[in-house]
């Protein structure tokens, strides 16, 4: 069961929470919060896994509620306005629902939390037969399923990533690198760039400081050329 926490200073937004986390049986809700400093003494005291939190409140917005946990569990942002994504990016939370969002959409941010924790939870991913065979990407309001081993590259683009795969297939959706770069198993992809995750085994040259998939050509970043090297062709 996933321990779920959820925090908005809006009734009916937080009673919308509950009745799609009673939805799925995954979630155990362990609380629900319409004070921010209620909500902080809550995770202060542990036992969260998951936390549905809403932006704009009183006192303590989500975003400073977040900054000031030192051992935050996974979250999910919920929120009417556009503007905090790039800031959820930089926290690394696993996904950003903008109000009013379908079931659907909360389903998917589950979805992406349940993955995360499996990997979390054996360890070392690389290890781990919890590794997904597959992803689940909210992408031009479709759900589509993308194989792990039918990836070639990943690119980031601010708040947004885009799955190059085999067949010449494009994926872009709100995610960040840093989420799936511990979601994938390490030993079948590698981070070699701020903006850059490759499937190693698709890598076919390494030319000067840049590395070729087919005939595209993806840099690495300075000074990690030999670790990369290592990884990749070793």
């Amino acid at each position: 069961m996933i321990r779920t926490l959820l925090v908005d200073d809006e009734y009916l937004a937080l009673n919308l929470l509950e009745t799609y986390a009673q939805q799925v049986p995954d979630l155990e809700i362990v609380g629900k919060e319409k004070l921010p400093m209620k909500a902080l003494e809550r995770l202060q005291l542990g036992q969260v896994d998951l936390l549905f939190l809403d932006i704009q409140m009183p006192v303590l917005s989500g975003n400073n509620l977040l900054k000031t946990l030192q051992n935050p569990p996974l979250v999910v942002f919920t929120t009417a306005y556009t503007e905090y994504a790039i800031e959820a990016y930089d926290l690394n939370v696993v996904d950003y629902l903008l109000k009013p969002f379908p079931f659907e959409r909360f389903l998917q941010a589950v979805q992406k939390a349940k993955q995360l924790l499996n990997a979390r939870q054996a360890g070392n991913p690389a290890q781990s037969s919890a590794a997904p065979d597959f992803l689940s990407l909210k992408v031009d309001g479709k759900l589509v399923k993308v194989f792990v081993d039918d990836i070639l590259y990943i690119e980031g683009l601010k708040e947004y990533v885009r799955f190059v795969c085999s067949g010449n297939r494009r994926y872009v959706t709100l995610e960040s690198l840093r989420n799936l770069e511990e979601l994938l198993p390490n030993q079948q992809f590698s981070r070699v760039h701020k903006s850059y995750i490759v499937a190693k085994s698709k890598v076919s040259a390494l030319d000067g400081n840049m590395l070729e998939i087919g005939t595209v050509k993806i840099p690495i970043s300075r000074g990690k050329r030999d670790e990369v090297v290592a990884d990749i062709f070793k």
